[in-house]
């Protein structure tokens, strides 16, 4: 007698209860999403760098006038370049392309650099999750206490001061802020670094120095990646901590003489949070997208200053590779914000979020 069958219904009795989960259908649906998301932005991305002006073929000739015909000829071999500008020759190379990044998890050789685009990838990419985790964490244990005292001490003068930083912040371009630190770390050189992710010895320190001498470099690059961030995230929290104290439920637990910490922190707080971890996602997003000023102004060797040389070389599969890995990490910021959201608020059905 065969022993199949109860085993088949014995492992389906084991995946039932994951299979009708909410969270993880839900992380199914958006994984299915995401991928058709990325379908849809990887070709207009690739037809829009391949129609565009110039080539890094133009851009060799213009860095090297005596470059010869041939040497041009066996570079478009070896990378696979065309030399037309039509949509069906850019839809050619296009599917080529996406064939080896699915097939072969091959996203192509950077012509550049002469490396496979994966490995410059892996290296750049820590460094900017480092730096967005850490101005992430920094903006929101600062901006968060803060947008809670404005609201509370309303009107008073802190609140006011608090009001004033914060609008002087929103209005401070982040190229701005990024050049007055540089010009700090000059004047405060060696207690800080002007620039870079390590220090000249780091290879020779232990592993907590290691990473003592990454958070070392880190702090002026992630005060510049702050500052704009800071600014608005303390004016949301205090907007919707104002919201939430006038509500009727709030000045009933007032009037049951419970503590005062009590009503603003686990009353008021619990309600207030709820957009402001909706925000999270867009806020890591915009922060990857916006790091490589910091990245340019410190030296910094992250994804951003990776595609700004990828973009201005004409490296296509630099570009792509970077621009897919860009939208990834955009993807998987909103998916834990809104995972995030619902382990903070089990009322929250992941079905009604959009």
């Amino acid at each position: 007698m065969s022993t199949d069958y109860p085993r088949n219904n014995n492992l389906l009795a084991a995946l039932r209860p994951l299979l009708l989960d909410e969270t993880f259908l839900y992380v199914i649906k958006r994984i299915f999403q995401a991928l058709i998301t990325l379908l849809l932005a990887s070709a207009l991305s690739f037809l829009i760098v391949q129609l565009s002006p110039g080539s890094f073929l133009d851009t060799l000739k213009q860095q090297n006038e005596k470059i010869s015909p041939q040497r041009l000829l066996e570079i478009q071999r070896q990378f696979g370049l065309s030399s037309e500008k039509t949509i069906g020759a850019a839809l050619n190379q296009y599917f080529s392309w996406l064939w080896r990044v699915v097939f072969h998890w091959d996203f192509g050789p950077s012509i550049s650099y002469n490396r496979p685009v994966s490995e410059l990838l892996g290296q750049r990419v820590r460094a900017t999750v480092e730096l967005a985790l850490a101005s992430t964490l920094m903006t929101w244990l600062i901006a968060i206490p803060l947008g809670i005292w404005g609201a509370v001490h309303q009107n008073k003068p802190s609140d006011k001061i608090l009001r004033v930083l914060s609008y002087l912040g929103q209005g401070l371009p982040s190229f701005i802020a990024a050049l007055l630190l540089v010009m700090l770390a000059q004047y405060l050189s060696p207690y800080l670094p002007v620039g870079g992710r390590t220090s000249i010895n780091h290879e020779q320190l232990s592993p907590i120095g290691q990473l003592l001498d990454i958070g070392w470099h880190m702090i002026l690059p992630t005060i510049a990646l702050s500052i704009t961030s800071f600014a608005g995230l303390q004016r949301i929290a205090r907007g919707e901590m104002l919201d939430v104290l006038r509500q009727d439920y709030i000045q009933t637990a007032r009037a049951k003489g419970l503590p005062e910490n009590r009503v603003i922190y686990l009353h008021a707080l619990r309600n207030a949070i709820n957009p402001l971890i909706t925000l999270l996602g867009f806020e890591f997003a915009s922060l990857l997208g916006g790091a490589f000023i910091a990245e340019y102004f410190f030296n910094w060797p992250g994804l951003g200053r990776l595609i700004l040389s990828a973009v201005n070389a004409k490296d296509l599969y630099l570009v792509m590779g970077s621009l897919m890995m860009g939208a990834v990490m955009l993807i998987l910021g909103n998916l834990l914000a809104d995972l995030l959201l619902k382990s903070v608020d089990p009322r929250i059905k992941l079905s009604d979020l959009k």
